[in-house]
Order: C-alpha cells, then structure tokens, then sequence
C-alpha cells in the first residue's frame, strides 16, 4: 500500500515526517543528569496532523540501553495561520500538554498553551520548545518549569533519520 500526499496544510512541517533515532542528555534540579537513546515517529494518513510517538531509553557510558526512561505520544497540527503550529502531547506520568508555535524555515518554537495533570503527576507549570534542522539532523531542546522551579533547561538530542 502507498503512502498517502501529505496534506496541503501540513507542508510547513514536512520536514519531520519519518523515523528519527538518536542520543539526548537530560537534567534538571533534583533530578540525576543522564544520557539517553532516542526513537521518535512522525507519520501521517493524508488527514492534516502527524500523528507523534517517542520513546526513550536511559543508557550507559557505552550507549547500552539501560531501561526504559520517557515516552510522549500526541499529535502535530496546523494552526491558524500558515506557518503556526499545535502540539497536543499525553505523557504516562500523568500530564497532558497544549502546546503552540510557529515554524519558520525548517525550525519550530512551541511554548505550552495548557497544562493538564492527574492527581498523582507531578507539577509541571510550563514547556518551551525547539526543533530545527541540523545538517540534515534533527535537533531540539526542551525547557521546562516543575515542582517549584523556574523555566530552565531539561533535555536536548541530536537524531538522524532512519526512515
């Protein structure tokens, strides 16, 4: 079966439409820094969204998996106007993130909409962000604020394309 035309109003984000795979470091007060694998997903069914699923994986100083660490699984959609963009985004630690942002040649800015957590999860007050292009590459970094601490660094990966 072929793969269907990606929808005329997801051409801004064209770019992130495959397989990516790579390594992250990770960070934040309070929280063990670590090395991770990375495999994210970015597909789509001719509908305008991209359907998106990552999952990582804590690894060791020889890049041997460890144990599974974070998973995001959601959905990329245009936005209003031609170069904007929505994050929908449904963690299993029990937060749910509305994300919104603008593409501008092949790099996107997100910053968080909404936050929605469960009971249990912890405080997460705001997300920022980035992805863009490297040398064919696709590289982000993600800020965050949570469990009382500003807006500051959290992860950041570098991914090659498999697919």
């Amino acid at each position: 079966m072929s793969q269907p035309e990606l929808h005329e109003k997801l051409e801004h984000l064209s770019f992130l439409v495959g397989e990516w795979q790579g390594l992250g470091v990770m960070g934040y007060p309070g929280v063990e820094e670590a090395r991770y694998e990375q495999e994210i997903s970015f597909s789509h069914d001719g509908r305008p969204f991209l359907a998106y699923i990552s999952k990582t994986w804590l690894i060791d100083e020889d890049a041997n998996r460890l144990r599974p660490s974070g998973t995001e699984t959601g959905f990329w959609r245009p936005g209003a106007n031609p170069r904007d963009v929505e994050l929908l985004v449904t963690h299993p630690t029990g937060v749910v993130e509305i994300s919104v942002g603008e593409v501008v040649f092949n790099k996107i800015e997100l910053v968080t909409d909404l936050l929605a957590r469960t009971q249990t999860a912890k405080e997460v007050t705001a997300l920022k962000r980035l992805y863009g292009l490297v040398d064919g590459d696709l590289a982000y970094a993600i800020d965050m604020a949570a469990m009382g601490k500003p807006l500051q660094a959290h992860l950041s990966a570098k991914l090659q394309r498999i697919s």
